[in-house]
């Protein structure tokens, strides 16, 4: 080794140095691609391999060539390639399991080398040797390197940066050549063959060959890797600048841990950098109530199921507390699985709700208000001229007394619909036959549907139709609608009544024909001062949608343009013998008032 270093052969040893080299960071290139997954894993892992595996031999060969060491051109040069190839891909195969990271650099680094000794040793196995002298001391120390060459290396690797890259191929390739040079100290072998000129002339042309195909094929890898990595490092920095410059977080969590925050993040919990966040657990910045809810969508996103976003409310750094909209998808990067987290600051979104709600209720507060300033400001107006005529002294002031008490009666009427809307009432309920209460009600409103020549039609059916109410107020909920019905039908015509029992409902159904509802009209059914009469005040389908609704009943209305309007009202049917036997009593308050706060009100 010595005359090598100290002669003119000393370029020989820089060829081989520079092919190993150029092998090793072809091969780290091609390992480190983007795309190790599924098939092109193994594709582009065992091409990494065969390209270190070809430094190795092609450089082997030029140090044998520069020594005296005889070249053997046999079975054990092919075992040679095949040997340091696949021990190589092994060992890249090794380091890319998801396991303790300082053990797989390890039993990797034992491969790498136990291929390097294989390269250095297999011609020990050659049918042409008649003696030779093995120094182990020397193959110890090269085994040591070799081993020490491949940890250093893969740890730099590790760190997937480009300087520590380049680092990482200069350490491996040069270890190779330092590996060779002591396995050709370590083992004299003496050959029972004379190496001609002949012979040589022929090694030489082949080893021309090989070298030449060694070179170009490890060229070629080392342009492929390089176009297809500048092709991926593109698309990386399009990526890249797409996930920084969104205006949402965008985070990567592994173990319950910050692992990656973009610049929108930082701002979001108003850190001064990534030091901040990163490492750090996520349930340091998470509200405690949303806890729980952190812990379910992990073990959610863990099946690799895709969950619907999710509302969790955080800390900034500061302390802020803000809420946020949390997307999150299960994803498999090197090492160990990891949630990626798309996460948006709903602070204004929640305002803006806040600010609509209240004027929601503010606009329906108006509305309230007004109707009622209208309803009352108008009988309050003919109050006050009477009064102006009785203290002028006028005579035959009782008809202005008359006229007085039907108008204060009206708002009395207007206060008492209202207070049954706005405060809870306790009554009297009893079982009554819904047959009854409808017929006692079309009786007084027969003379007012024969004024507008309108025919009753009435289908009571012969099945008891038991409910359990207040007569009056289930009354006022039948000749409110039929009274509307009446109005709505002004050249006349026929009004359709049909009291059924459905399953566990009695279905009291009201159809008019009359020129029906518009769609837009017909969501404002039941709102407070909402009429489309002349004289209406709008309160009596809301009257009667809170007393259906007190008697645990609802309300449904269809309507068609030109055909007319169907009011179906549904109540629980309760049979008085059923009930009694059940223990149930006939005094019961639906709305949860008692009846000391009323005596005390």
């Amino acid at each position: 080794m010595d005359e090598l270093i100290l002669s003119d052969k000393w370029m020989f040893l820089l060829l081989a140095l520079a092919i190993n080299l150029f092998a090793s960071f072809t091969m780290f290139n091609m390992i480190g691609h983007p795309k190790l997954t599924g098939t092109f894993r193994n594709y582009w892992l065992f091409n990494g391999a065969l390209v270190y595996g070809l430094g190795l031999w092609v450089s082997r060969f030029i140090i044998d060539l520069a020594t005296d060491n005889m070249i053997i051109m046999d079975w054990t040069s092919v075992f040679k390639l095949v040997s340091s190839t696949v021990t190589a891909f092994f060992a890249f195969r090794f380091l890319r399991v998801d396991n303790c990271r300082p053990l797989r650099i390890i039993v990797s680094g034992l491969l790498m080398a136990a291929g390097t000794s294989a390269l250095n040793y297999a011609c020990l196995m050659g049918d042409q040797i008649q003696a030779y002298e093995f120094k182990p001391c020397f193959a110890i120390i090269a085994f040591i390197v070799s081993f020490a060459g491949a940890v250093g290396s893969f740890y730099l690797y590790e760190r997937r940066r480009g300087s520590y890259l380049l680092i990482a191929g200069l350490a491996l390739g040069l270890s190779g050549i330092v590996v060779q040079l002591l396995g050709i100290v370590a083992i004299t072998i003496t050959y029972d063959v004379v190496l001609t000129a002949d012979r040589l002339n022929e090694y030489m042309g082949l080893l021309a060959v090989v070298l030449g195909v060694a070179t170009s094929v490890i060229f070629a890898f080392s342009l492929i890797a390089r176009f297809v990595d500048q092709r991926f490092r593109a698309m990386y920095e399009r990526y890249r600048l797409l996930v920084e410059n969104s205006i949402d977080m965008i985070a990567i969590i592994r173990d319950g841990r910050w692992e990656y925050v973009n610049r929108s993040g930082i701002a979001m919990f108003e850190a001064s950098g990534e030091g901040d966040l990163i490492n750090q657990s996520i349930y340091h910045f998470l509200q405690p109530k949303c806890h729980d809810k952190m812990r379910r969508m992990l073990q959610v996103t863990e099946g690799g199921v895709q969950s619907a976003p999710v509302e969790l409310e955080w800390y900034s750094v500061k302390g802020r507390p803000f809420p946020t909209e949390v997307i999150q998808t299960w994803a498999r990067l090197p090492g160990k699985p990891a949630l990626q987290v798309i996460i948006r600051d709903i602070s204004e979104r929640k305002k803006n709700e806040e600010l609509l709600i209240n004027s929601e209720k503010l606009s329906v507060a108006g509305q309230l208000a007004a109707g009622i300033a209208h309803e009352i400001r108008n009988p309050l107006t003919s109050l006050k001229g009477f009064l102006q005529l009785i203290a002028s002294g006028r005579q035959n002031n009782k008809n202005y007394f008359d006229i007085m008490k039907s108008e204060l009666t009206r708002i009395e009427s207007i206060v008492s619909e209202l207070l049954m809307l706005s405060k809870p009432q306790i009554y009297e309920l009893s079982y009554r036959d819904l047959r009854h209460v409808m017929r006692e009600t079309v009786t007084l409103l027969e003379a007012q549907a024969l004024l507008h020549s309108i025919e009753l039609d009435i289908q009571y059916g012969e099945e008891a139709l038991w409910v359990h109410g207040v007569e009056n107020q289930l009354k006022q909920v039948f000749i409110n609608v039929l009274k509307n019905a009446i109005e709505a039908m002004g050249d006349g015509g026929s009004i359709q009544i049909v009291c059924v029992r459905e399953g566990g409902d009695v279905i009291v159904r009201i159809q008019d024909y009359g020129p029906g509802i518009p769609r837009e009209q017909m969501a404002k059914i039941g709102q407070p001062f909402y009429t489309t009469k002349d004289k209406g005040t709008g309160l009596g389908l809301m009257v009667s949608y809170k007393i259906v609704d007190n008697h645990q009943g609802n309300v449904s209305v269809n309507s068609t343009l030109g055909s007319g309007t169907t009011f179906e009202i549904s109540l629980p049917y309760n049979n008085p013998e059923e009930s009694s036997n059940g223990g149930s009593s006939n005094k019961v308050t639906p709305i949860h008032r008692s009846k000391q706060e009323d005596d005390a009100k």
